[in-house]
C-alpha cells in the first residue's frame, strides 16, 4: 500500500462511531470473514466495511478484541482534551499532573497495541512492561513540567523567556517524550525479538532486528504526531492574532481549541500511515539463524501502532 492508501484506510478506521460496535458484532464479523475465506464464496475481502471494523477492534497478533478505551478510534476523543488542558497550564505542578495523565493513557495505548509476539521465560513480560511504562510516564511528565518549574522558581518573566518556555519548548519536549515512552514500554520487542513471516503468512522465526525496526518506526510516528500537534497550533494562532481575524479576545480560547482539534484530527491518520502496519524487512537485515531455514528475500511483521 502507498501512504495515500494507508491514510484513507486509517481515516475510515479512526471513525469514533466504530466504538459503538459490541464485542459480539466484532466476533460475528471475524467469523464471517474466516468462513468466507475457507469456502471461497463471494469476495468479502473487497468489503471495506468488514475490514475497517476488524482493523479498529482486533489485535492482529493475538486475535483478541482490544478494550474499547484503547482501540484506535478512541485515541483522539481521549487525547484531545488532555492535549488542550496540557497546553494551557501555567503552573509546574498542574502541568506535571496533566502530562502524567496524558502519558499514562498514551503509554497504555502503546502497550495494548504493540506487537503481541515477544516471549520471555525468566520473568513476567507484562510486569516488566508495566514497570518500564510507569518509569517512562513519570520521567516524561517531569521533563515536560521542568521548563515551567525553572521559570517560576527563578521568576524569569521576560518576553523572550515566556516565548521559549510556553511556545517553543512544549512541542519538541512532548514529541521526544512520547517517542521515549514508546521505546521504553516496547523495549522487550527488541530485547526478545518479534515473529517474522514470509509472504504466505508462515512464521519463519523471531528477529530482534525486526523488533527494533518496529519500535523505532512507531516511536518516530508518535513523535511527529504530538510534536506537530503542539507546534502547528501555536504557529497558526500567531498568524490569527497578527492578522486580527478574531476581534473579540474572549473568542481566542474557542478558536485555539478548534485549531488544536483540527490539527490532531489531521495528524492522527498521517502518523498511523507513516509506516505500514504490516512492516517489511529485507533478507540482508535479518539474523543468519533465521535465514538458514528459508530462501525468501522479503519478510513481514506487525509493526504495531
Amino acid at each position: 500500500q502507498s501512504f495515500f492508501q494507508r491514510f484513507l484506510l486509517w481515516a475510515d478506521a479512526l471513525d469514533p462511531l466504530l466504538l459503538l460496535k459490541s464485542s459480539n458484532e466484532i466476533k460475528r464479523t471475524r467469523l464471517l470473514i474466516q468462513i468466507n475465506e475457507k469456502t471461497l464464496s463471494e469476495p468479502i475481502q473487497n468489503n471495506q466495511v468488514f475490514w475497517t471494523a476488524l482493523k479498529s477492534s482486533v489485535h492482529p497478533d493475538t486475535d483478541k478484541i482490544i478494550p474499547v478505551l484503547f482501540r484506535p478510534p478512541a485515541f483522539m476523543p481521549i487525547t484531545l482534551p488532555l492535549v488542550i488542558v496540557s497546553s494551557v497550564q501555567r503552573q509546574a505542578k498542574h502541568s506535571f499532573f496533566w502530562q502524567f495523565v496524558f502519558h499514562t493513557y498514551t503509554t497504555a495505548f502503546t502497550l495494548v497495541n504493540g506487537n503481541g509476539t515477544p516471549k520471555a521465560e525468566e520473568y513476567s513480560l507484562q510486569k516488566k512492561q508495566m514497570f518500564l511504562g510507569l518509569g517512562a510516564i513519570s520521567y516524561s511528565a517531569c521533563v515536560g513540567a521542568l521548563p515551567l518549574a525553572f521559570m517560576n522558581r527563578y521568576a524569569l518573566k521576560s518576553s523572550l523567556m515566556q516565548l521559549v518556555v510556553r511556545k517553543l519548548l512544549p512541542a519538541p519536549l512532548l514529541g521526544l517524550m512520547s517517542a521515549f515512552s514508546v521505546v521504553m514500554v516496547r523495549s522487550p520487542e527488541f530485547d526478545n525479538g518479534i515473529e517474522v513471516m514470509d509472504r504466505n503468512g508462515k512464521v519463519i522465526g523471531v528477529s530482534k532486528k525486526a523488533g527494533e525496526k518496529a519500535v523505532m518506526e512507531t516511536a518516530l510516528s508518535r513523535a511527529v504526531l504530538f510534536g506537530t500537534t503542539f507546534f502547528l497550533p501555536e504557529v497558526l494562532m500567531y498568524f490569527v492574532q497578527r492578522a486580527r481575524f478574531v476581534k473579540n479576545p474572549r473568542a481566542l480560547g474557542p478558536v485555539r481549541m478548534f485549531v488544536i482539534m483540527s490539527v490532531l484530527a489531521g495528524m492522527l491518520p498521517v502518523s498511523f500511515s507513516m509506516f505500514p502496519q504490516c512492516g517489511e524487512i529485507k533478507r540482508a537485515d535479518l539474523e543468519p539463524q533465521i535465514l538458514s531455514s528459508t530462501e525468501e528475500t522479503e519478510f513481514f511483521y506487525n509493526r504495531g501502532i
